[in-house]
């Protein structure tokens, strides 16, 4: 083995980073690169493959290494997570033919669904995919590619989602997890853990999708070509990865059966590990990481990037004269100094549509309530408590399915936001776990690469890595004070839903918003 260091590297929504670790999991650096993200349409969200994946993590690798004066050829293994699960079309040479198609929140593809839906059935599409088709759901947007773009899709030799991309770059080799596999419904069967090639002549050839691996294995190793484009040896091990979540449920500690980490990114989302596959109506299941683990999970399409709307489009003085990370904190200490209720306003946090519990592309953002006397403060709290009250919807409806988290971690960039942690912890009367380290997804990836070289045996074993800063514990008395404002959440949606579907038609057909 060349060495005794771990490269993980994550590409996000709104920025990637990247960590150097020991074997021990000791953060030797850590760099963070900014990015953007295109909205060309309404419910159309992208990113360019190579002018923010790929540039990105030479960015990051060289930077590491610049930073850090460890060795290119000390570094064991390489593990890599995106944003997912996504849809990019590459042609023979592995050139992107388009932007790539993002995850949950691009909801271009809803007439494919229903399509699908009607070809298909929809009890078989649950039973093969374990979930019913939503936004999430990267089958349908092949479709869309088919049906809207047919000269990309004729020249289309493989469907890669994001972290594919970057093991492609790396190894010139395809590949895709089978935890993100999953995400491409119909196409991928969860029990059976195969691509479903009766769906070729309806979506897309079964050879333009990419062979299958568990996260932490290995797919290949560096060529020569990327290893002068990075700044890598040639030869060190690249593992095939994982969606940034999943890895980010790594790097919370998520170990035992019944662990749940709470992923605060620009959207919300919930992974628990379980030992069985369960049948859920309302959220997904998968395959996880590794052969006998199974994961429950669930997602809410809006968190950080909706206090990231809220800073940049309210908050330009708090930015001028604190930066953008100052503006942040002093709009969590107002917000702290606003009551429980927000003084009667009330936040759907609806504003691109919400995966689960409610699986509705068209939902639409509310502020409910608004007065003359609501202020700066009021408005932000209201939409930290409207993400809280979104977090117990869905831990009510898991309830009503039978299943609910033994230990619960919260991790990414909303967790570092101790006053939003405690108002979830109050609304949903639930105990929160703040791990240690806050790296996030690209410590989990390290850890894939650290097992996949053989210096771990399993992923159980990150508890090595792994250790819990700040144990949150719910005030029952607050919880009690929530119980109106969150009755009163729970009532607006189904009152305002014909009208949000009458109102993203609109714009739809008026083009409002391109």
């Amino acid at each position: 083995m060349s060495g005794v260091y771990l490269l993980g590297v994550d590409i996000g929504t709104y920025s990637s980073k990247g960590v150097l670790v020991r074997q021990d999991g000791s953060v030797i650096a850590t760099q963070v690169v900014p990015h953007g993200m295109e909205n060309p349409k309404p419910g159309y969200f992208e990113q360019d493959a190579d002018q923010v994946w790929w540039s990105d993590f030479v960015k990051i690798v060289r930077g590491l290494f610049e930073k850090s004066a460890v060795k290119p050829e000390d570094v064991a293994g390489i593990g890599v997570s995106a944003i997912g699960s996504c849809v990019l079309p590459v042609d023979k040479d592995g050139k992107p033919l388009r932007p790539a198609i993002l995850y949950g929140i691009d909801t271009r593809a809803s007439k494919e669904i229903r399509f699908l839906e009607r070809r298909l059935k929809k009890e078989f599409i649950f039973q093969t995919s374990g979930a019913h088709l939503t936004s999430q759901a990267s089958g349908p947007k092949i479709l869309w590619i088919r049906n809207n773009e047919p000269e990309i899709f004729s020249k289309t030799r493989w469907f890669l989602t994001s972290q594919a991309y970057l093991v492609f770059k790396l190894t010139g080799k395809p590949s895709i997890d089978i935890y993100t596999a999953s995400g491409y419904a119909p196409l991928f069967s969860t029990k059976e853990r195969r691509w479903m090639e009766e769906m070729g002549d309806l979506i897309t050839p079964f050879d333009r999708l990419p062979p299958l691996y568990w996260s932490h294995e290995v797919v290949g190793t560096v060529t020569r070509e990327a290893a002068q484009l990075t700044g890598l040896a040639e030869g060190t091990p690249v593992v095939c990865g994982t969606t940034d979540a999943a890895a980010e449920a790594i790097a919370a500690g998520v170990s035992a059966y019944g662990d749940m980490m709470l992923m605060f990114g620009s959207s919300v989302f919930f992974i628990m590990k379980t030992e069985q596959m369960i049948s859920t109506q309302r959220f997904w299941s998968a395959n996880f990481l590794e052969k006998g683990a199974f994961a429950f999970l669930g997602g809410m399409s809006t968190a950080g990037s909706l206090t990231t709307w809220f800073r940049d489009q309210f908050a330009q003085q708090e930015i001028a004269n604190f930066g953008a990370d100052g503006a942040y904190s002093l709009l969590a200490e107002m917000a702290a100094k606003s009551p429980v209720g927000a003084r009667g306003l009330i936040c759907l946090p609806y504003f691109e549509g919400e995966r689960t519990p409610l699986h509705d592309p068209e939902a639409r953002g509310v502020l409910f309530g608004l007065r003359l006397a609501h202020t700066k403060a009021d408005i932000y709290r209201a939409i930290l408590e409207g993400v809280a009250f979104g977090i117990r919807h869905n831990f009510e409806e898991m309830k009503n399915e039978g299943v609910w988290p033994n230990n619960l971690f919260a991790i990414g960039g909303g967790s570092k936001n101790p006053l939003w942690m405690h108002i979830v912890a109050d609304v949903c009367g639930l105990q929160i776990s703040i791990p240690q380290q806050q790296i996030g997804a690209s410590y989990g990836d390290a850890f894939l690469a650290a097992v996949g070289v053989g210096l771990y045996d399993n992923l159980s074993e990150i508890k090595k890595w792994v250790k819990v800063k700040e144990i949150i514990e719910p005030d029952f008395g607050m919880h009690e004070r929530y119980q109106e404002p969150y009755h009163i959440f729970r009532g607006l949606y189904p009152r305002t839903q014909s009208l949000m579907h009458r109102l993203a038609k609109y714009v739809e057909k008026m083009n409002i918003l391109n």
